[in-house]
Parts: structure tokens; sequence; C-alpha cells
């Protein structure tokens, strides 16, 4: 019986999860996109120059999970009352040359290396899904899961139908074993916040990539391997052009921008 068992756990596909955010793209699009949000009414020149204080403390500060909260806050009240439509159009005329160049070498090689070992690769991201499933398509992935923002009549109406943070990405992560057969303790999760321990401790081989300081502490702790990625490039010039349009592609991850830079513009506040 115990053989038989090991054998049926040995042939059950692994999976490698990984998160979007300074994990596969080197810093959040806040900054980048203010100017053609700004250029369409969408945000003022105040927000503007606020998204470029936020990005500072993004990229040299993490956010931990009181911080995060209040990101999530301003990302609902930001969005809510924008036309669907008028957003993706923006970022689909605007998007592709700004985050192209922003995936790190490391992770597509390391996406790459998963996918040639027979894995399954899932990104994981607490960035609406409109636009990581696109992005999760763009660099290889099998699956995707991300927050979903409530839309009506083709407004975001400010609420949320399910936040991918948290206890919610482990959770997705365990529906997603249970639906695909992944053994869990094969599987591989990388991230770089400390808000992603539960994502981490789901899996049988978490990494830490890029972590921020309290990561850094626990990973140290529990002997978990530490990655540092820290070259961007052009993604076209590493990974294989897929079937999905490019305009579908520049528009997924362009929401994702807007949606992440909410929640990066949060640490303003709690800074403040």
């Amino acid at each position: 019986m115990t053989a038989n068992t090991h054998v049926s756990s040995a042939n059950r596909p692994v999976a490698a999860f990984f998160d979007l955010d300074k994990t596969i793209i080197a810093k959040s699009s806040t900054l980048a996109f203010s100017r053609p949000f700004f250029d369409q009414g969408l945000i003022n020149r105040r927000s503007v120059l606020k998204s470029s204080y936020a990005q500072f403390l993004f990229l040299f500060s993490g956010a931990d999970h009181d911080q995060t909260e209040r990101m999530r806050t301003h990302l609902t009240n930001m969005c809510a009352g924008w036309d669907v439509d008028q957003v993706r159009a923006i970022v689909a005329e605007t998007l592709h040359d700004i985050v192209d160049p922003l995936v790190f070498a490391e992770a597509a090689d390391l996406i790459a290396d998963h996918k040639a070992r027979g894995h399954d690769v899932v990104v994981v991201s607490a960035s609406g899904e409109e636009v990581v499933t696109p992005i999760a398509r763009m660099v290889g992935a099998d699956h995707s899961a991300a927050t979903r923002m409530t839309v009506e009549n083709g407004k975001f109406t400010g609420g949320l139908d399910f936040y991918c943070y948290g206890d919610g990405k482990a959770d997705v992560i365990r529906e997603l074993a249970a639906v695909h057969g992944y053994d869990l303790t094969r599987c591989f999760a990388y991230s770089d916040s400390s808000t992603d321990l539960p994502m981490l401790d789901a899996v049988g081989h978490p990494t830490a990539v890029n972590p921020d300081r309290s990561l850094r502490k626990i990973a140290a702790e529990k002997g978990w391997p530490m990655l540092t990625f820290s070259n961007p490039v052009p993604l076209r010039a590493r990974i294989p052009a897929t079937s999905s349009p490019t305009t579908t592609t520049t528009l997924a991850v362009g929401v994702a921008a807007v949606l992440a830079g909410a929640l990066t513009y949060g640490v303003l506040r709690r800074k403040r």
C-alpha cells in the first residue's frame, strides 16, 4: 500500500506558483501609467505626483499587511466608476512598450526551466484578473489566479468579488491543486513579500525572490532559498511568442498596472 501510494504521488503533476510584481516584473507600473491616465482624465495632477512617491516606497520598502489593506481600500475607492472599456483602450495604446522591458530575465529563465521539467506554471497575483490572465499567458504560464473586481454596467463598482491576497492566495492554490491534481508537497512558490507567507507555506519548495526585510528574515530562519532578480530585459527577446493577440496581452497588463499601482499608492497614506 505504501509503495503504491508513493508511486501515485510521484506521478502527480507539479506546479510552480509565481507572484507577479517584483517577482516576474521588476516594479509596479503605476508611475509609467500615470501620464496616459492623467491625459484621459482618470486621475488628476495631484495623483500623478502621489504615484511617483508611491513607486519609490514600493521599490524600496514594500508593504506590510496594514499598508496593503490601506492600498486595497484606496484601490476600490479610486477605481469606482471607471469605465472598463476606457481603461482597456488606454492601456492597449500605451502598455506594451512599458511592460515588455520590465520582465526579469532571471524570472523568464526560471519559468522556462520549470516548463522544461514538465511543471505547470501558475501566476498568482493581487492585481486584477483582467490583467493577470493575459500576462500569465504572455510569459508562458498554464494558469493564473487574481483579484476579481466587481463590474456592473461596464464600470468598476468599487467592490471586490475576490481578493487574491494573503490567505486568499493559499486558498486558491489549494483549489487549483484539487482541480489539476498537483502534489503540493512537491510544488514550488516564488514571492518577494512577507504578505505572501501563506502562499509560500502552502508548497513544499518555497523560495524568496528579492525578499523584503521581513521575508528575508523569515526565509533565513526557515532555511528557504533566496534569489535576487536584477536584470529586466525585453520579454520578446527571451520568451517565444504565444498565440494570444498582442492587443489582448497589452490590454491585460495595463489593467494590472492600474490595479496593482492603485494598491501601491496606499503606502503613501500610511507613511504620511
